[in-house]
């Protein structure tokens, strides 16, 4: 019996030590293609414009303006309009089309929040730069304005700078130089490694170059755009003593807050129970686990725990927070805002993950310029 026992705790432990690396390694895989998993299922015309027909599911049903990405190249903009067409479709209005494409039945695409593909999809003038980083150039665009300020946009895990375009937007109204930027070990920075993501930890050296980039051409205040990850990334920058009095202020759209929380909330998002999440934890944090797993070393979690460090939060921070978040927890926003009710300010939206923007980007639009006129002096 002793034997048996000790036996099945091995086995237990052994496919809970499995359960954690699994984890671990799904959280930081290499930045991949998309999934292009939505067929076209009709295009019908009428006299306003074109309309493409769509299996009904929860993305193609929800309200607000999104992107098709198709599989040979291209995309669509969708309105507002949403048209039933039965039990198991829905037809949505098309309002931009990339050049050249025209849909076809059978096509498949990707369904996106990332509305705009390029600066000039966004109405933007930008021009190409290289921000040169420890692990190599990584792309970036300058929209260029007012010198005094200067505003710093950072794209989350597994998306890609044009999703921040939806927010550089704002930071043109108000007349400051733009920087949408890359980082290491995704679609358009350099490989470093294994191309594993460290969820910010050392992704943030790249951005930080980014910053060094704008003092050296006489930034004298900057305000981060952080989505996601990217949220985290700009959390952790503005914090630094040599950022002190540089970094004016914070523009958070879902931001990652807790990384424990999140991973338990995409466990339970995929299925498994939301415990299952801390199975991960030392396979992240523990060095010997964490280059088993491909990284280059620990990742130092508790750094980006600001639900625990509210009191290190200096700069003013805006957070935008969809209240059907099932990946970054809004409560995590609202426990910060609590925290630091002095500091923090919190719009919450009918919105998914980095979905805010999408759902009402009027609403988004004012919210950010309003607040950055009252805090950032010009």
């Amino acid at each position: 019996m002793i034997g048996r026992i000790a036996l099945g705790g091995g086995i237990a432990a052994a496919a809970t030590a499995g359960a954690g690396y699994a984890i671990a390694r799904r959280l930081t895989a290499p930045a991949g293609p998309r999934t292009f998993d939505l067929p076209a299922r009709g295009v019908e015309h009428d006299a306003n414009s074109d309309l493409i027909v769509l299996d009904r599911t929860d993305q193609t049903t929800a309200p607000g303006i999104y992107n098709l990405w198709f599989k040979h190249g291209g995309w669509v903009q969708l309105s507002t309009e949403i048209v039933d067409r039965g039990p198991t479709r829905v037809a949505r209005r098309i309002t931009g089309t990339a050049p050249g494409l025209t849909p076809k039945v059978g096509n498949r695409a990707s369904w996106s929040g990332i509305y705009y593909a390029a600066p000039a999809d966004a109405g933007l003038h930008a021009r190409d730069i290289t921000i040169t980083t420890p692990t190599g150039p990584c792309p970036a665009w300058r929209i260029d304005g007012d010198l005094s300020t200067w505003a710093i946009h950072i794209h989350g895990l597994g998306s890609t700078r044009a999703g921040t375009l939806r927010g550089v937007r704002a930071a043109t109204e108000l007349g400051y130089t733009s920087l949408v930027v890359s980082y290491r070990n995704t679609t358009e920075g350099p490989r470093v490694g294994t191309g594993r993501s460290t969820l910010g930890d050392t992704e943030m050296a790249d951005v930080d170059e980014a910053i060094g980039y704008a003092v050296r051409r006489g930034a004298p205040q900057i305000a981060l755009f952080g989505w996601s990850m990217g949220a985290a990334v700009a959390l952790q920058l503005a914090n630094r003593p040599r950022h002190e009095g540089l970094i004016a202020a914070l523009v958070l759209d879902s931001p990652v807050l807790n990384w424990t929380e999140v991973i338990k909330s995409n466990c339970a998002r995929s299925g498994l129970p939301a415990a299952a999440g801390h199975l991960a934890i030392p396979w992240l944090t523990l060095a010997p686990l964490a280059r088993a797993v491909g990284l280059p070393g620990r990742i130092p979690l508790r750094s980006f725990d600001w639900t625990a460090r509210a009191a290190d939060l200096t700069t003013p921070t805006l957070i935008l927070h969809g209240t059907r978040d099932d990946s970054v927890p809004i409560r995590l926003s609202q426990a910060l805002r609590d925290a630091r009710s002095n500091l923090v300010e919190l719009e919450t939206f009918d919105a998914g993950h980095t979905l805010c923007w999408n759902t009402d980007p009027d609403r988004w639009h004012k919210s950010v310029t309003t607040w950055l006129k009252a805090r950032v002096p010009r």
